[in-house]
């Protein structure tokens, strides 16, 4: 191959790849805001507010410190749960890899307790650990942690039979293959289990807060401003919230897979 075409290629511009990316989420987002602003042309402002009234308290409460806790409050939650199941999911399903009996024993577990909605674990923890950040942190632990496991779970029995007994010929022990052969072969299936995860840690955690698990957080907000009939209120709060979710998803989490999976997104020119 001519060396002057390969560096071209990969010095290829990516503004193309990039807006079609992120294009179908503005269009997204674009058409979610028109189907508001037009029903909202047919109903009391009290009910529904119109779009620029309610952006122009967004960024008004943006600016406000106790607004800014909450999101802060919610975060923190989030940081504490999720990697933390993240962490045991994995672990658990590389060792249901090694050992034939905890795989059944662990996919049996998942299959009873992922059937309940993690939601329904708030009061028994509220009784247990109390209002605030234990209670929330242990449901969304519980809420994360299934996927993930599963999803490793899964991958560890499609580890390939060949580099498995040849580890083993080797004389690899049980740690060895779980670092070697296992924790490799497995990790697409950890950054996929991971933003299924990310989805269930965000939702047990809103709906937690909601529920009267705590009383600070973007639940509690949007649940107080219901209460007191501030439909603007509601509304900027479920703006913030899925804003924040797509921007951990769709930036920090798949930023994070295309590094750790690069060689999926590199095409023959050397562009992603």
């Amino acid at each position: 191959m001519n060396p002057s075409y390969s560096k071209v290629s990969r010095t290829k511009p990516k503004s193309g790849s990039f807006w079609r990316k992120v294009l179908p989420y503005l269009l997204a987002v674009g058409s979610l805001l028109a189907i508001w602003q037009i029903t909202a042309l047919f109903l009391p402002s009290y009910l529904l507010p119109d779009v620029p009234d309610v952006f122009v308290r967004l960024f008004s409460s943006i600016q406000d410190p106790e607004f800014r806790g909450h999101i802060g409050d919610s975060l923190i939650r989030l940081l504490w749960g999720y990697p933390l199941a993240c962490l045991f999911g994995a672990l658990l399903g590389l060792i249901g890899g090694i050992s034939k009996g905890f795989a059944v024993y662990l996919r049996s577990l998942i299959s009873i307790l992922q059937a309940i909605p993690p939601i329904t674990w708030v009061p028994f923890f509220v009784i247990l650990l109390g209002f605030g950040n234990k209670t929330i942190i242990t449901v969304i632990i519980i809420a994360s942690f299934f996927p993930m496991a599963l999803s490793v779970l899964n991958a560890t029995e499609g580890v390939n039979r060949t580099h498995l007994e040849l580890a083993r010929v080797m004389g690899a022990s049980r740690r060895q293959l779980l670092a070697k052969v296992f924790a490799p072969e497995s990790l697409p299936a950890f950054v996929t289990g991971a933003q299924v995860a990310f989805g269930n840690a965000w939702r047990s955690l809103i709906a937690a807060e909601m529920v009267g698990g705590a009383m600070a957080g973007l639940g509690f907000y949007s649940r107080w401003r219901g209460e007191v009939a501030d439909m603007e209120g509601v509304l900027m709060s479920i703006i913030v919230i899925g804003t924040i979710a797509a921007l951990l998803d769709l930036v920090l989490l798949e930023g994070l897979k295309r590094k750790l999976l690069r060689y999926r997104y590199v095409q023959p020119g050397g562009d992603e």
